[in-house]
């Protein structure tokens, strides 16, 4: 009996041996048999100058490419065997003027295709990448994520360098150590410095090139901050709206051009900065639908292909792109990750982790923005659930929507729909009209005034960083600039109460 149960045993193993075996061989078999055509991208950029760019795929069968009207582009070759596979794609430098493409269809004999995108840009204004160093990571090694959560918050050095003809043409002084300094001790550690090029300094308009002078003061004053270890955003401010997104065909090249000309000279001179410093493509674009948003997604995919190329710690800096017409609802409309093939897609970075997206909250604009009564609606004197008169002079001055209710749900929107998927946000600018002004005779609703304006500031910069945005305020009285002191202490003691300071 005891023999009997041994061998049954061991007819038992060696069937259910050879049955797994049976499994195994069958499902080798059926994974061998599944088509397979695999690759890492379906767009491909090719330099405007000229050059040569990889495109790498793996098949389980043969393949071939069909070349019909493929025109200026070159293939390395147009057919293979099943196995990893690369063609080279390569053409000479683009002179037409205007922006081209080819639409590549790759065929297996499997049943599978796949449809490549090769683009090539218009060689409209010369290279300014020369002699691009090899990249250097050493101080760059933070993620966008990490470095955002450092910055306690920032400060805009407004109506200044991005003021025609020179830092002084809107009345403000020129930026010094002691400026950053008073920040600085303020308890903010970071400032944004909103800069313009094309309005008044270039030396040269037909090859884009901008003054050194002016590069060399931008990097100085990015050095006081690196003096009192701050974090700076360096931007391509207003420029009377250069940048326009509802432009078309040669005009839209040309304008893609010069976003990569500008960029090519500002990340050169300022390349040697650690990743306290973070370049910001724009500043508030006119993108309001889904064909001017994919155009500025070519504008900023422009943007990091030309930083990235000047090298050194350029090749690991953070960079910030600014969401359509830089409002966080059409962010969560066309941006948000996961809706980029049927919305817009965005910008793609050879750095992994370095992207951050801004917004700006000037949220009522009928309250944050007017200091009089406009065409479209009028000025709100008073702001928050808790801060309207009663004063039947002044009821129509109530603000009746976008309150703490609505700072509240949108704010948590850019923690869902962005920064827990790993994307930052930044408010690069927000603040409010002072209105009390229009009040005198009235002590009580002057009063009453100043603190909804008070409110404001410290309740969004209180959402703002709960749920992650880090806040630079715009246009405050926070601080003196013609003599460096704390102008208005109320005002700079609500900012670091919203902001924990």
């Amino acid at each position: 009996m005891k023999k009997m149960i041994k061998n049954t045993g061991t007819i038992y193993k060696i069937a259910a041996i050879f049955f797994v075996g049976l499994v195994a061989a069958s499902c080798k078999k059926t994974e061998s048999a599944t088509p397979r055509l695999e690759l890492a991208n379906l767009t491909d950029t090719i330099p405007e100058s000229g050059g040569t760019v990889a495109l790498k795929f793996t098949t389980n069968a043969a393949w071939k490419v069909d070349t019909t009207g493929i025109g200026w582009l070159h293939l390395s070759q147009i057919s293979g065997n099943s196995g990893a596979a690369t063609i080279n794609l390569t053409a000479t430098g683009n002179s037409s003027g205007v922006s081209r493409s080819v639409l590549l269809n790759l065929n297996s004999t499997n049943g599978q295709s796949r449809r490549i995108t090769v683009l090539q840009d218009a060689n409209i204004y010369p290279s300014y990448n020369t002699s691009a160093p090899a990249p250097d990571a050493a101080g760059m090694s933070s993620t966008a994520t990490q470095l955002t959560s450092n910055i306690t918050m920032g400060y805009n050095i407004y109506n200044t360098m991005e003021a025609p003809n020179g830092e002084t043409g809107w009345g403000n002084p020129v930026i010094t150590q002691q400026l950053i300094d008073l920040i600085k001790q303020s308890g903010m550690n970071a400032v944004r410095i909103p800069i313009q090029y094309d309005n008044s300094h270039l030396i040269n308009r037909a090859t884009a090139q901008i003054d050194p002078a002016w590069l060399d003061r931008v990097k100085q004053v990015v050095q006081y901050c690196f003096n009192d270890n701050m974090y700076v955003m360096v931007n391509i401010h207003y420029d009377d709206g250069w940048l326009d997104c509802t432009a078309t065909g040669a005009k839209q090249d040309t304008i893609n051009a010069k976003q990569k000309a500008f960029w090519e000279q500002i990340a050169t001179t300022l390349r040697d900065f650690d990743e306290h410093l973070t370049f910001a493509s724009a500043n508030e674009p006119n993108a309001t639908d889904v064909p001017t948003t994919r155009t500025l997604m070519r504008y900023h995919q422009t943007f990091i292909n030309a930083v990235r190329s000047t090298g050194g710690k350029n090749s690991y800096r953070s960079l910030i792109i600014q969401a359509p017409s830089t409002s966080l609802d059409l962010a969560n409309q066309y941006l948000k990750p996961g809706n980029e093939y049927k919305v817009a897609q965005l910008p793609t970075d050879k750095a992994a982790n370095k992207m951050i997206i801004e917004f700006h909250y000037y949220t009522p604009p009928n309250f944050c923005i007017l200091s009089a009564d406009a065409s479209w609606g009028k000025e709100a004197y008073f702001w928050g659930a808790n801060f309207h008169t009663t004063n039947p002079l002044f009821l129509d001055r109530n603000s009746t929507y976008n309150e703490e209710r609505y700072v509240d749900s949108i704010f948590k929107t850019a923690k869902a729909n962005f920064i827990s998927k790993g994307i930052p946000m930044i408010m690069g600018e927000y603040g409010t009209s002072y209105h009390a002004d229009k009040l005198t005779g009235y002590p009580a609703d002057s009063l009453l005034s100043v603190n909804s304006q008070m409110h404001f500031y410290s309740y969004v910069t209180k959402q703002a960083k709960a749920n992650g945005v880090l806040p630079f305020i715009w246009g405050s009285d926070a601080f003196n600039r013609q003599n460096n002191t704390v102008e208005n202490q109320r005002t700079l003691d609500s900012l670091k109460k919203g902001a924990g300071l």
